[in-house]
């Protein structure tokens, strides 16, 4: 006898869901409540069968300003997806949990894969989930297709880190370029830290409006990330990263770089034959001289170039919501910042790190908005991955119908008035 619950406590659902294999820090119960900012009802549900727990799915009800409402159960449902009767006896019991409730439909987008690509995005191997997808359709469910940007709840692509390997394969993955600019160490002299304040996160909240501008992505407002934070933070959940630089010291590591190329012009030159590397170097000193009269304009004592908030659950480490300062970008402290986060996340025993969204074509050109931060990833050697999409239960026909084709306007028409509103 199957029974259907719809309000389990913390410690019940997150003992079935943290270790789940097919767990999501967006299923667990703190990403419930950090939703409830953005006027969404967590609802935790689960299928039982004799007390005992099969499956169970964080519900996100959301009441629109019409009055009507629909169920949103982020990167899916915790079930086993290769259990095709417990997939169809939770699905019934879903869809009469969502009828009862007078809702329009429900929305699930699975974190699976749809099929295993290389870097450039062409298909390798058999592995798939081709027959899970029919088979969602098959038993009712409605699939909203195969996005390659963000229209979707959530990226439909994203780049995954396997950290269950050895450093030296880990780093030996990494683009030429990443390797390089790290094998130059922190010589910045960078401080790269953990933030704890309310001070913290105004921090980051800037580095995020900055990115937003640049790259035209529409940010939340801070008390948002705010709550994200310390409402998994309090749980030991996540981390706030935050890199600084200090200028005097910035400019002292730089007129001693000054020196040293002064230094070798100077002793090369006396032989005709270096007469190449005097040239070059003569080039790097006038870029040096450049940098230079850039961090000395600078009114501020220190500057915080580059920040990110981590979420750490099951054996995966994401990194969710971050920002970069649109000055001295040349230091490339982002490159830091993701270098100590993934360093901790393998030193903590994590299996994966999830880099959380990207474009799906594989290789932008320049003029893409996304270009910069897909290049940025794709560079730290993690796998392109891309999941098999959301898929709408469809409980009242006519009222979806009309969202369907309100809902795109509304979005557009928000995303070009805030994008006036930041440029």
């Amino acid at each position: 006898m199957y029974t259907f619950v719809d309000n389990l406590d913390k410690d019940t659902y997150e003992n079935f869901v943290r270790n789940n294999k097919y767990t999501h820090f967006m299923q667990s119960y703190d990403f419930g409540i950090i939703r409830e900012f953005k006027r969404f009802t967590p609802r935790y549900v689960a299928l039982l069968k004799n007390n005992t727990i099969l499956c169970a799915a964080l519900l996100l009800e959301k009441v629109l300003k019409n009055g009507n409402k629909y169920y949103y159960s982020p990167r899916g449902y915790v079930i086993d997806w290769d259990n095709k009767e417990l997939l169809k006896i939770f699905t019934k019991k879903i869809k009469e949990y969502a009828k009862k409730n007078k809702a329009m439909f429900v929305k699930i987008d699975p974190g699976l894969k749809r099929h295993n690509l290389d870097p450039d995005g062409n298909i390798i191997g058999n592995e798939n989930n081709y027959a899970l997808i029919k088979y969602l359709k098959k038993i009712g469910y409605k699939h909203q297709g195969y996005n390659k940007g963000f229209e979707g709840e959530q990226p439909r692509f994203t780049f995954r880190i396997d950290l269950n390997d050895s450093w030296d394969n880990i780093y030996a993955r990494m683009h030429p370029t990443t390797r390089k600019i790290l094998n130059k160490g922190n010589q910045y002299n960078l401080e790269v830290y953990k933030g704890t304040t309310q001070q913290d996160i105004e921090d980051f909240y800037d580095t995020m409006k900055e990115t937003s501008v640049r790259d035209g992505i529409i940010q939340s407002r801070i008390e948002y990330y705010d709550i994200f934070w310390r409402t998994f933070n309090k749980d030991g959940l996540s981390d706030l990263y935050i890199v600084k630089v200090n200028i005097q010291n910035l400019i002292k590591t730089m007129n001693d770089k000054i020196k040293s190329v002064e230094d070798d012009i100077k002793r090369l030159s006396q032989k005709e034959k270096n007469a190449g590397k005097v040239s070059d170097l003569k080039i790097q000193l006038t870029k040096l001289n450049e940098e230079l009269k850039e961090y000395k304009s600078i009114k501020e004592k220190e500057v915080i170039l580059s920040s990110i908030i981590t979420v750490k659950y099951g054996d995966m480490v994401w990194t969710v919501h971050g920002g970069n300062n649109t000055r001295l970008l040349g230091l490339n402290a982002n490159y830091l910042c993701y270098y100590e986060i993934m360093k901790d996340a393998y030193n903590e025993g994590y299996k994966c790190m999830d880099c959380f969204g990207t474009c799906g074509i594989a290789n932008p050109d320049k003029t893409n908005p996304i270009y910069g931060i897909h290049s940025f990833k794709k560079r730290l050697g993690g796998e392109f991955v891309e999941f098999i999409g959301e898929f709408d239960l469809i409980i009242k026909p006519i009222p979806y119908l009309i969202h369907k084709i309100v809902t795109p306007i509304k979005i557009k028409m928000y995303r070009k008035k805030h994008r006036v509103k930041q440029s």
